[in-house]
């Protein structure tokens, strides 16, 4: 696992050939995506395998199962039983009444919830979330998707934020960013998929291993 306290997840993986090489690489997490519209949407079917494999050989790897706008009996009706995801990560429009509502149906559920950055404001909003999910996940305003878009947060918008939460940066995150996020941003934890991609879904396994091994030897 990484020894810097800047934790790392790999999101949008699609093949199980991925995810246990990704998982060899040392990430903290990998995510997959529940959502159909994404070009990195994979079945749930083939979901259950992947992580159900991760589960079994990698065990300290959380697998977070991204979803959006998902009614809630959906997610519930997923979890009957013994689910194979750890972290379900919202990434939609969900609202405080959503979040407490899936708290108390699934009280041991670890729940992320993303918001999407277009300007400062956008932060200040957040905060009334934070009595009712586990992390906060910030991610790029884009009109047309709800992540993987490659864009990143304004820096400015980030800097000296305090949260009581854990918190995750995404968008745009690439190997000559992390100096800096580290030095100045300071994440507990540092979401990518697109940066490392040859094409949506399919990630560059030598870029994953060069931002992994950066963040190993950066430490602040």
């Amino acid at each position: 696992m990484l020894k810097t306290k800047t934790l790392v997840k790999i999101c949008g993986i699609t093949t199980l050939d991925q995810a246990i090489q990704v998982a060899e690489l040392g990430t903290n997490a990998i995510g997959i995506i529940s959502v159909s519209e994404s070009p990195r949407y994979i079945s749930p079917e083939k979901k259950k395998e992947i992580f159900k494999t991760l589960k079994d050989l990698y065990p300290n790897i959380e697998r977070v199962s991204v979803v959006k706008n998902t009614p809630i009996d959906s997610i519930i009706k997923n979890f009957l039983g013994e689910p194979n995801e750890s972290i379900i990560q919202l990434h939609g429009d969900e609202d405080i009444d959503y979040c407490q509502k899936l708290k108390q149906k699934i009280p041991n559920i670890t729940l992320w919830k993303a918001f999407r950055i277009k300007n400062k404001n956008d932060i200040s909003k957040i905060k009334i979330y934070e009595n009712f999910v586990d992390a906060i996940l910030l991610d790029s305003w884009n009109k047309d998707l709800y992540g993987g878009s490659g864009k990143r947060i304004e820096q400015t918008y980030l800097e000296d934020l305090s949260f009581s939460k854990p918190w995750w940066l995404a968008g745009g995150v690439s190997e000559e960013w992390i100096d800096e996020i580290l030095r100045k941003i300071k994440p507990n934890g540092i979401d990518i998929s697109s940066s490392v991609e040859s094409s949506p879904g399919i990630k560059d396994i030598d870029k994953v291993g060069l931002i992994i091994k950066e963040l190993k030897n950066i430490s602040y």
